[in-house]
């Protein structure tokens, strides 16, 4: 371990679920070792996600059913990603971006200094293709000045890109191109994306639009020209009618990370074997289904949480050759995780809100 490292670190602990007041950032957190097979980052950036907010307020337990700006709190057993109870205090981020300073056994020592980013979703070690955990909820994540992780599941990039730009990355775009991967999209197909505007919505734009598909992104009608900009052929405002906008049988492929009320919809627009993937559901998980719809159209669902093993690899060669670029609202030192998840929130903005913990 190098002489020059400090025995403690800045972090963001969160210490159970709830509001806010469960965010307490913390100078005197120490600092972890990397154990055989890991490597110790300095985080140079992380990004807000939804995630990270859902794992804090218990959203994903089954006992909550509105959507995740209702500000319901659950502190059920099952309010994790995995079902399982999370152990508090946990450091939470699910984008990591920095460099590896250390390393533990069996990581060669030439990868100190390498930049790396890191998936936000990650193979259980000996598990199954759909065992995963996720950083910053089974795991500690990059709210904090550094983090350790497998040295298997940090992806060094070489890329002109700040760390803030990078730290945009990891779990919107693999999420998103997780979603196109498992839906199949093919150049030319028609690909409607709900929550076009936000962090998942607006990487799968680029990255549905980088297959050669042709792109309709739902959204307020404020962020439509930043949309057309990333690569949408269309936007559709988000409070509009999908039928009478865009026709029934209309698309090819629906990516959703919305659901709630307009769920329906979402399948009446669908062609006749089209296909429906989903990875959120930030307006309601609970939804009406038609099993008419489903059988007599042919219709394919899938669920999009393990990501398949190109996923990540492919999204740093997309990286590096310049094929997508960063999307960043705003950054905020890691001491305001309050005010920039205040801000994420409002769901005013287009892109990614970054925090950037303390560099000395």
């Amino acid at each position: 371990m190098p002489d020059d490292l400090p025995q403690t670190m800045a972090a963001v602990l969160t210490t159970g679920h709830g509001g806010y007041e469960m965010l307490q950032y913390r100078t005197d957190v120490p600092r972890p070792e990397p154990k055989p097979g890991e490597v110790l980052i300095r985080v140079g950036a992380a990004a807000v996600n939804n995630t990270d907010i859902n794992t804090r307020i218990g959203w994903y337990s089954k006992s909550v059913g509105g959507a995740t700006s209702d500000g319901g709190v659950s502190d059920a057993d099952d309010a994790s990603w995995s079902g399982e109870p999370l152990k508090f205090p946990l450091i939470q981020g699910a984008d990591v971006c920095g460099r590896i300073v250390s390393v533990g056994e069996g990581v060669n020592p030439v990868r100190i200094g390498e930049r790396v980013i890191v998936p936000t979703m990650q193979p259980a070690p000996g598990g199954g293709p759909f065992d995963v955990f996720t950083v910053g909820s089974e795991c500690n994540g990059g709210f904090a000045q550094f983090v350790t992780m497998r040295g298997s599941q940090a992806y060094g990039v070489n890329s002109g890109l700040s760390d803030i730009e990078l730290a945009s990355f990891p779990c919107a775009y693999s999420t998103a191109e997780n979603l196109l991967h498992r839906a199949d999209v093919k150049s030319g197909e028609t690909v409607f994306i709900t929550g076009a505007s936000g962090g998942v919505g607006s990487a799968a734009v680029q990255l549905a639009k980088r297959r050669g598909a042709v792109v309709i992104g739902q959204v307020s009608g404020e962020k439509a020209a930043a949309l057309i900009e990333l690569g949408a052929s269309r936007t559709v405002d988000r409070h509009a009618a999908l039928l009478a906008e865009l026709g029934s049988e209309s698309v090819d492929v629906v990516v959703d990370v919305v659901g709630g009320d307009q769920w329906p919809s979402l399948l009446n627009i669908l062609r006749c074997g089209g296909r429906y993937a989903v990875s959120g559901a930030i307006a309601g998980p609970m939804v009406g289904l038609d099993l008419r719809t489903l059988y007599l159209k042919d219709l394919t669902f899938l669920g999009c949480t393990a990501q398949h093993v190109d996923v990540f690899p492919n999204l740093i060669r997309y990286i590096e050759r310049g094929e997508i670029k960063p999307l960043v609202a705003k950054t905020f030192a890691l001491k305001d995780i309050v005010p920039a998840q205040q801000l994420f929130e409002t769901k005013t903005h287009v892109g990614k809100i970054v925090l950037v913990p303390p560099q000395e």
